[in-house]
């Protein structure tokens, strides 16, 4: 048997080791995240939580948030969010392949909705764990929301930098206004905050906030929600 044959089979087995383990860690910690998805759903129904959200005396509905702040949005966090029923599998995919590269939690991949859930139910620790009970939630959660629903409690609640919580508070405290008066510039910076909320303020650090609405701006144009034009005309009004 040649040296190639035997370094070939050598590799076959130790791919299939890896994969085995693969599997096996799968099984593993998406059992415990099944158990703590449900644990937390059981202590604060959905019912519960949506409706102590929406008990917010600032709450904004979906109808009343400007057309340009949800497409940037969707762009910038989620930008097939009407397309799938919970988790993105080709973010998913493409998360895990760039975190097993790193060996790190470099990429979440992960969608608004599981983002709803993991803020609203489990902690920001980074461990596969929480990441199927969020998987969990997420799609137990659209079986019952529709996107609008979802989107309007994701923007009630997310965190946008500057003790700001919710789109309301982030449009009165960065800019005077609420949400339905802000310009389309403002719009859109405001929806870049939420990827490094403490990095992008625009109180805390200006130029960075700029860069990440350029950023967004370009997302949208990828996207195909406003043309190159459009963009520019946004970035420098």
């Amino acid at each position: 048997m040649s040296i190639l044959k035997i370094f070939g089979k050598i590799l076959l087995t130790i791919l299939t080791a890896i994969l085995i383990i693969i599997a096996i860690a799968g099984i593993f910690f998406g059992i415990k995240g099944y158990n703590m998805y449900k644990n937390a759903v059981a202590e604060t129904p959905f019912e519960e939580k949506v409706e102590s959200i929406r008990s917010d005396e600032n709450f904004v509905e979906y109808d009343e948030l400007p057309e340009i702040y949800i497409d940037a949005a969707i762009s910038a966090e989620d930008k097939r969010f009407f397309e799938h029923n919970g988790i993105d599998l080709l973010a998913i995919g493409r998360a895990a392949f760039n975190d097993l590269r790193t060996m790190s939690f470099v990429e979440g991949g992960s969608t608004i909705t599981q983002q709803l859930m993991k803020n609203e139910y489990f902690s920001q620790d980074k461990n596969f764990e929480r990441k199927f009970a969020e998987i969990f939630a997420a799609l137990d959660f659209e079986k019952t929301y529709s996107k609008e629903d979802i989107f309007e409690l994701y923007v009630n609640t997310i965190y946008f930098g500057s003790g700001y919580y919710g789109i309301y508070d982030a449009a009165i405290r960065y800019f005077g206004k609420t949400p339905q008066e802000l310009t389309d510039r403002e719009a859109v910076m405001l929806a870049g905050l939420p990827n490094a909320p403490s990095a992008y303020s625009p109180n805390v650090n200006p130029e960075l906030a700029d860069q990440r609405m350029k950023q967004v701006l370009e997302k949208m144009i990828k996207c195909e929600a406003i043309t190159e034009e459009e963009a520019a005309e946004i970035y420098n009004t």
